[in-house]
């Protein structure tokens, strides 16, 4: 897998996926929440299968 996530959309993405999270235990507490997890792996492994797709690179 060729990295396609930069440095910016990582933190971005980190924020949005503990964002979510949180919103599993805080708030409305849906389970929609765990969607979350998504954009925390997809800045763990700098990797975004959608952006491979488009052909966009954030690095």
């Amino acid at each position: 897998m060729e990295k396609n996530v930069g440095s910016v959309d990582k933190i971005i993405r980190i924020v949005v996926g503990l964002a979510l999270i949180a919103m599993v235990f805080v708030g409305p507490q849906t389970p929609w929440g765990w969607i979350g997890v998504i954009p925390l792996i997809t800045a763990f492994v700098n990797f975004c299968p959608l952006y491979k797709v488009l052909g966009i690179k954030s690095k």
